[in-house]
């Protein structure tokens, strides 16, 4: 992140006081750890999210602005569409489209082969929709929720948004009419999305409160939200129903002890750190991290491994216990398995 781009938003830093970080925190390598990954090389980096089409092929989304689908027991990797953006989470259709939040152009729709991207939702409250993050559907009725990080920071200052902790993150729906409204307004950097397994809910990513939370759809909650899991031991970001029922969940990074401190002092510090080069502020750590919880908060998997590998994963499927994972900075996706027992 340079100067220029830094200046763009003044620091307005809310003080925050989190949880003490669990132990698990500061552990490296879960036991079992998560097995060694198989890359399968792209040609660009930042492949944020992947989703497995009903092709059985995996989607992925480049920095570039490229949607590639990539063949996973071949490599085999083929240019489809480009956003002319920054593609982020993605969505498969049963159709075999697929919805795109751009973190530069909004909620998108590719409808297939030699088929032009569509927009389908560039503003909200007549005010352009900045940082699309992740976007699922419901294949009942098409209604499309989707998320906003953040309605301050871009994606190339996504850091600020942490260290600012506004909390101005999103939660939207378009309907089938398409007419959108905010379900929530004040999250701290939204993130990734997914349906409960019988739909009566959503589950959600807060990265900078680290934690999940649930939205209900239906029953006598339904419009009502809570916290699923709290006091996360890393940050999390996107997330993905499983074939197993559970719900697959990124952690970017470990918990940084330093942005942990900053957050409940005066705002002062932080404007402070925040005007020094990026070397002297906190940054992730190499970490390849997901978790597997159960609609009920329970954890059921803790997969991590060192990093060396495999970093920054931001996106993660889980198809019969194989696990394909997505990143914001490498430029490949990764392969691994579900320890068995």
């Amino acid at each position: 992140m340079n100067t220029a781009a830094r200046s763009a938003t003044r620091l307005r830093p809310q003080r925050w006081t989190p949880p003490p970080a669990p132990a698990r925190a500061k552990q490296k390598v879960s036991t079992p750890p998560l097995p060694p990954v198989r890359r399968i090389e792209l040609p660009g980096p930042g492949p944020e999210d992947v989703v497995r089409g009903v092709d059985g092929a995996v989607y992925t989304g480049l920095a570039g602005g490229e949607i590639l689908r990539v063949e996973i027991d071949t490599a085999a990797v083929t240019t489809v569409a480009d956003t002319g953006g920054r593609p982020l989470g993605l969505h498969a259709r049963h159709d075999g489209s697929l919805l795109i939040c751009d973190a530069e152009r909004g909620l998108l729709q590719w409808p297939g082969p030699d088929r032009p991207i569509e927009i389908l939702v560039d503003a909200v409250d007549g005010h352009r929709l900045e940082f699309a993050s992740n976007v699922i559907e419901d294949p009942a009725d098409g209604t499309i929720y989707f998320t906003a990080s953040s309605t301050r920071w871009p994606l190339d200052q996504w850091l600020g948004d942490l260290f600012e902790h506004s909390g101005t993150g999103r939660l939207l729906r378009r309907k089938p009419a398409g007419t959108v409204d905010v379900l929530l307004d004040d999250l701290q950097f939204a993130n990734g999305v997914a349906f409960s397994p019988n739909r009566d809910s959503l589950i959600f990513a807060e990265t900078a409160a680290y934690r999940l939370g649930r939205y209900w759809l239906r029953g006598p909650k339904a419009g009502t939200r809570e916290t699923l899991v709290d006091n996360l031991p890393g940050a999390p970001d996107n997330i993905a129903l499983g074939s197993d029922g559970l719900i697959w969940v990124t952690l970017v990074s470990p918990r940084n002890p330093l942005l942990d401190a900053l957050l409940p002092r005066p705002a002062i510090l932080r404007t402070a750190i925040w005007a020094l080069p990026d070397r002297w502020k906190p940054a992730p750590a190499r970490t390849t991290w997901v978790l597997g919880v159960g609609t009920d908060g329970s954890i059921v998997h803790d997969l991590q491994r060192d990093g060396t590998d495999y970093a920054m994963v931001t996106g993660v499927v889980e198809h019969e216990g194989t696990l394909i994972l997505g990143s914001l900075h490498e430029s490949a996706i990764a392969i691994t398995r579900v320890p068995r027992g």
